[in-house]
């Protein structure tokens, strides 16, 4: 059986089958709905129910809590149409959706940056053009059927010099992929991706200044950002909060320190949790969300891009919605959820 999604206030129209859930469906027909991990662990995804009816799929409470269902809103990574379905949701425009493709990847680079994140750099095929938004990921396929998500560092125009892409991944000790990364991986090893994914790119139709939030890895995406922002010539005013526990966190601050003496309009404020004397920090301290906060209390006439840890997210999209003024739809997001962070 196939029913039909229309989603508002686009008015664009696309089918699911009976049992596929609505983002499938909308990803494999080029509709761009707004999505971040596909595990229902996020909650960028969520939309309002108009009409019809969803049955949901295993997903956090965090990302869909019981009184937002009961609100009539869904997930529509796990959501799946029982009837013809209406929803309003914040849609990627229709020249956004860049076809997915699978593909072979060798190791070009495994650059250790930091005790725990490597830049992984990885050749495409030659005659494979892949075409992404500064912000998007990728994701592994792992010969048991696994997938691990990984942020593009590098902005799309960087290809012009070699077909390849940009990772930065840090150690999770026990984890399926980064302990195999970290200990055997080597260059020319094969592997195999599949994207572009996700939503997380920069608004170009607004000329709203911009706050762009990290923690950790979490800087990726928005070091691609930069570099697309950079090389369009976007001259929107710019501040970047980059948080870790410790400065060795901060794994390439010398790249950032370089592009503020060419981007005058871009600010940087990084902010560390945790040093120790031998530190020798002088900075900002605390929790990296805190200091946006402290620095914009309102944020009413912004637009904010926050990638990192699910905590420093969530606790973003809630504060700055509520006590900083931020629309909710200028929210956009791109958290790291792990293995764990899905179950």
């Amino acid at each position: 059986m196939t029913f039909t999604i229309t989603v508002e206030p686009s008015g664009r129209v696309f089918s699911a089958e009976s049992g596929e859930a609505i983002l499938a469906a909308g990803i494999r027909q080029g509709i761009g709905l707004p999505y971040g991990c596909k595990d229902g662990a996020c909650g960028s995804c969520k939309c309002k129910l108009v009409s019809g009816s969803v049955a949901h799929g295993p997903h956090q409470a965090k990302a869909l809590s019981a009184e937002e269902e009961a609100a009539g809103y869904v997930l529509t990574c796990c959501g799946v149409a029982q009837s013809d379905v209406t929803l309003e949701s914040r849609q990627v425009t229709e020249a956004g959706a860049f076809p997915i493709k699978k593909m072979p990847v060798r190791v070009s680079s495994l650059e250790r940056a930091s005790h725990d994140v490597i830049v992984l750099k990885l050749q495409l095929p030659a005659a494979d053009a892949f075409q992404y938004h500064a912000g998007q990921y990728v994701e592994f396929l792992l010969r048991d059927g696994d997938r691990r998500s990984y942020s593009m560092a590098n902005a799309p125009h960087t290809q012009a010099s070699g077909n390849w892409v940009e990772l930065h991944l840090r150690h999770m000790p026990g984890g399926k992929f980064t302990d195999h990364a970290f200990a055997t991986m080597k260059e020319k090893d094969i592997l195999r991706i599949e994207g572009p994914y996700g939503s997380f790119f920069l608004r170009e139709d607004s000329d709203k200044p911009l706050v762009l939030l990290a923690s950790g890895t979490g800087f990726a995406p928005i070091k691609a950002l930069i570099e697309h922002m950079q090389h369009k010539g976007i001259t929107r005013p710019a501040t970047l909060y980059w948080g870790g526990r410790r400065p060795s966190d901060l794994y390439q601050n010398a790249w950032v320190e370089a592009q503020l003496a060419t981007m005058p309009n871009l600010r940087y404020v990084p902010v560390i949790s945790d040093a120790l004397p031998e530190d020798a920090w002088t900075g900002r301290t605390g929790f990296v969300h805190s200091a946006v906060l402290q620095d914009f209390p309102d944020l009413s006439g912004h637009q904010v891009y926050a990638c990192g840890a699910p905590i420093v997210v969530d606790s973003a999209r809630a504060q700055y919605t509520a006590l900083a003024g931020l629309p909710p739809e200028e929210f956009y997001a791109d958290s790291f959820t792990s293995a764990k962070d899905k179950v």
